[in-house]
């Protein structure tokens, strides 16, 4: 009666409720993940918005899309690159090592492809 998608939004509440429930305090290390994947990017020059959240708004150069995307898949890093400007999530599974280990993959491909950041 109202329709197929609307079946599905108590389990999305649900999700939602738990995350609620058990992960506020979680929030601030996610947080602090993200500055410090901003404040790493930063450093190699690439253009990063000011992290105010969990997630970091990165631009990378432009010619360097198709190259760091194979890149960071060789690396066994989940991360969408279909343009310059990259939204970077830290959350529940990913931790300062995880942090770290992204940010070297960065430093690791700018060095090589020596492609300067606009």
């Amino acid at each position: 009666m109202l329709g197929g998608t609307m079946r599905q939004v108590g389990v999305l509440a649900a999700a939602g409720l738990y995350a609620l429930e058990n992960n506020v305090e979680r929030l601030a290390v996610d947080h602090a993940n993200a500055e410090r994947l901003g404040k790493g990017l930063a450093a190699l020059g690439l253009q990063v918005e000011p992290v105010q959240t969990n997630m970091v708004f990165v631009t990378i150069p432009a010619a360097s899309v198709e190259g760091f995307a194979k890149h960071v898949d060789a690396q066994g890093i989940k991360m969408l690159v279909h343009g310059p400007r990259l939204r970077l999530v830290t959350h529940l599974d990913l931790d300062a090592a995880g942090v770290d280990k992204v940010a070297a993959t960065f430093a690791a491909f700018f060095a090589k492809s020596a492609v300067a950041a606009d």
